[in-house]
């Protein structure tokens, strides 16, 4: 499956209740599992995200209403970006020409 970065921000309401940030993140891949997409890892970061989300997802739309639908729930902004793995760099290089 295609791996995306799901980047986050802490909205005012987000930083407001940042003492659930671990729940909210539990919830996040029971929702995402429920999309047929895998949370394979949250990291918390200093800088210039909140989160960087490692999302597995059959597909852009669906990594798209993953992001979209944890968006909507107010606590954080995304960014997404689709990730490409060694493997998949190489199978696409060899296409350049």
């Amino acid at each position: 499956m295609p791996t995306y970065f799901i980047l986050t921000r802490f909205t005012d309401q987000g930083i407001r209740n940042v003492t659930d940030t671990v729940k909210r993140a539990n919830a996040f891949k029971e929702q995402a599992k429920s999309k047929g997409a895998v949370v394979k890892d949250v990291y918390w970061a200093m800088g210039e995200y909140d989160t960087i989300n490692i999302v597995e997802a059959p597909d852009d739309t669906v990594a798209t209403a993953v992001a979209i639908s944890l968006a909507k729930l107010g606590n954080v902004r995304t960014q997404t970006l689709r990730a490409f793995s060694q493997t998949e760099t190489e199978q696409l290089l060899s296409k350049v020409t």
